[in-house]
This record gives C-alpha cells, sequence and structure tokens, in this order.
C-alpha cells in the first residue's frame, strides 16, 4: 500500500466532530419520530425510569456515522483509504442492517432468537467485505529463540472467530444499556481507545493507506456516541435502544478486526509481547465492563434455570445503585473503570510501561475507593 505524508490527525478529528454535530442536530428530529410512531420505553419492574421514554436512538447515531463516512471519502487525505479496501464500507452497511433491525426491535419488541439471527447475517456482512481476522499472535509455540507464534487462519476459522465475535460484543453492549448515557459513554470510550490504538499502527505503518479503516470506523462512532450523549446523560430525553446498542458493538467489533489485519507482526521481538496481542487486549479492555456484566448475567440465570436473556435487575449497574450511588455517580463511575481499562491497555502499547503502570494504579486505588464510600458510610451509620 502507498504511505502518505504524516499522519492525518486534523482530518479524524472534522470526521469525529461532524458525526457529533449531525447526530445532536438529528436525534431530535428521531425522538419525535419514535414518538409518532409508538416506539416508547414504557417503565418495567426491571428498569430505572418511571416515565414513559420514546427509544430509537440509534437511528440518530447511525445518521451522524454515516454522515462522516461520506465526509471522510471527499476528503483528499482520507479518500484513498477507500480504494485501497472496502472494510469501512462493509461496517457501514452492516451498521445501517443491525439499526434497522434493532429499530425494529424498539418497536416491535423481537424475539431474542429473530435478533440472534440478524447479528449472525450483519456479522456475516463483514465477512464478505473482508472485515475478518486473518492472524494473531500467541505466546506459545516459538522455535529456537523466538518467543510465541503468529497463528494465520483460513477463511472458515477467521470468518468464525469475527462472527462470535461480533455476536459476544452486540450483546455486552446491549446488555449494559441500563442507566442513562452509560451505552453511549462507554461507546464513545472504547471508540476513543480503539482510535488511538488505530492511530498507533498507523503511524507504525508509514502512514500506510492500507491501515485508515479502522481509525476511521472508531473516529465516526466516538464522534457519533459523543453527539448523542446530551439527548442521553440522566435525565435522558431518548433512549438509544437496540438500535444504538447493537450497531456500537457491531461497529466496534468491526474497527478492532481491521485493525487486527494491520499489525506489523514482522517487526515485533518476543519483549512486545503486549503489543503483539493488542488487538485482543483492546477488544477485551474497551468492554471488560460490559463483557463481565453479560458473564455474570448469563452464569446467573443458567443457574436459576432461566434463559440466558432473561431479564433482571441484578447488573452491574444496578448493583453500584443498591449500595448507594446515584444514578449518574454509578454512570460516571463506570466510565471511570472503563476508561482506565481501555486506555491503560492502548498506553501500555504506545508508551514506557512504567510511567503507565503507576498512572493507571493510581486511577485503580482511586476508582475503587470512589466506588465503596457509600457502603463504608452507611457501615459507619449502623455502628
Amino acid at each position: 500500500m502507498p504511505p502518505t505524508q504524516g499522519l492525518p490527525i486534523r482530518e479524524y478529528i472534522l470526521v469525529a466532530l461532524t458525526a457529533a454535530a449531525v447526530t445532536f442536530l438529528l436525534t431530535g428530529v428521531v425522538r419525535r419520530v419514535a414518538i409518532r410512531v409508538g416506539a416508547i420505553a414504557n417503565p418495567r419492574a426491571r428498569d430505572v425510569h418511571v416515565t414513559p421514554i420514546p427509544r430509537m436512538g440509534g437511528i440518530g447515531i447511525f445518521l451522524g456515522v454515516a454522515a462522516a463516512m461520506g465526509l471522510a471519502h471527499q476528503l483528499p487525505a482520507l479518500s484513498r483509504g477507500f480504494d485501497f479496501s472496502f472494510d469501512s464500507l462493509g461496517v457501514l452497511l452492516a451498521a445501517g442492517v443491525i439499526s434497522l433491525i434493532g429499530a425494529l426491535d424498539d418497536r416491535f419488541e423481537l424475539d431474542a432468537w429473530t435478533k440472534l439471527a440478524g447479528q449472525v447475517m450483519c456479522a456475516g456482512i463483514l465477512v464478505i467485505f473482508g472485515v475478518q481476522w486473518v492472524s494473531f499472535w500467541v505466546p506459545w509455540g516459538g522455535v529456537g529463540d523466538s518467543f510465541g507464534q503468529v497463528l494465520v487462519l483460513d477463511k472458515n476459522q477467521g470468518a468464525l472467530l469475527t462472527v462470535v465475535l461480533v455476536v459476544v460484543m452486540v450483546n455486552a453492549m446491549n446488555f449494559v444499556d441500563g442507566l442513562d448515557g452509560l451505552a453511549g459513554g462507554l461507546g464513545f470510550i472504547a471508540a476513543a481507545a480503539t482510535c488511538s490504538f488505530s492511530l498507533g499502527l498507523l503511524d507504525s505503518s508509514g502512514g500506510d493507506v492500507g491501515a485508515y479503516p479502522p481509525a476511521l470506523i472508531a473516529a465516526t462512532l466516538a464522534g457519533a456516541c459523543l453527539g448523542f450523549l446530551p439527548y442521553n446523560f440522566q435525565p435522558a430525553k431518548i433512549f438509544m435502544g437496540d438500535s444504538g446498542s447493537m450497531m456500537i458493538g457491531l461497529m466496534l467489533a468491526g474497527a478492532t478486526t481491521s485493525a487486527s489485519g494491520r499489525v506489523p507482526y514482522p517487526q515485533f521481538s518476543g519483549k512486545d509481547a503486549l503489543a503483539l496481542l493488542s488487538p485482543l487486549v483492546v477488544v477485551a479492555a474497551v468492554l471488560f465492563v460490559p463483557l463481565l456484566d453479560l458473564i455474570m448475567a448469563v452464569i446467573r440465570r443458567t443457574r436459576r434455570g432461566e434463559s440466558p436473556f432473561a431479564a433482571d435487575k441484578m447488573h452491574l449497574h444496578h448493583r453500584l445503585l443498591e449500595i448507594g450511588h446515584s444514578q449518574r455517580r454509578a454512570v460516571l463511575l463506570i466510565y471511570l473503570w472503563a476508561g482506565l481499562l481501555a486506555f491503560g491497555a492502548v498506553s501500555v502499547t504506545l508508551f514506557d510501561d512504567a510511567a503507565v503502570f503507576w498512572i493507571v494504579g493510581f486511577g485503580f486505588l482511586l476508582a475503587t475507593l470512589v466506588s465503596i464510600i457509600p457502603r463504608l458510610r452507611s457501615r459507619n451509620r449502623t455502628a
């Protein structure tokens, strides 16, 4: 792939701001449409909100992403990335389809198996456009003095891994969407961290335009999530619904999968194990909180003999509310934990390990103290 001169940082910022502006301007229109068609989230036993609130806000997020992608296609510094890869187009198309499926669910409440079939279909769209895992490094099986080896996947293995990753990330974001502003904020944090990691890959490749798609996908998503938050932060005026949460999960999976094929494995040595594993590390870190919530929910429900898709009121955000945090404080705390994990993982691949360790360690200590303060206060009052 031909290189470009320098990193187009300003262009990526412009694209992200465009996604934020378009999402902010159109979400109000989407809200009125949602009310007119009856896409309303009426309070249920497991919900936190107490008044009916329109949903389907994910359509506004998708429109912001689509507008920003269109702008990027017209910018000379970014348009060449579309000539050498179909990743961005494939992710945009899959995001549109899954947003439509989510919008139907926001209005008619589709069953879980129908939504799962739609998620697999959208993952298949990514694979058709070439967005799939092709190789990754593992810390075993090295020959001679080499540490670890690179596993090269055939098309079937890469496609299967991609489908599994998409389904897991889509449902993780869907499960965590339980408090005002939570899924939108986590989407912004995850996309911003993924964009930072992708820009590091772009820099290490010497500005290879073939490495543009993951940064573009993440930048547009980060901007769109940011533009949606003013409507969604507590007290929310509109929910993103499945049309938004599923799209965010899919785009994050698409960005990290696209980035996985750009890692210059031959440039790394055994000392760079974390950097070699960075695509997988970033995937795990940026969605650690929702993935942990998803795993705990599945275990909890299956132990009770219920379906893994059955709803309850024992998610992580519900537990934070139970120990005394307000809605806003619970959301901000989860932001803090997710940000520390996501940017900590990305920073290790870009900066000095020791400095990152101390900064992230202090952040974890602070987050732990803030998280348990309400419980400590309640114990002191009862003592």
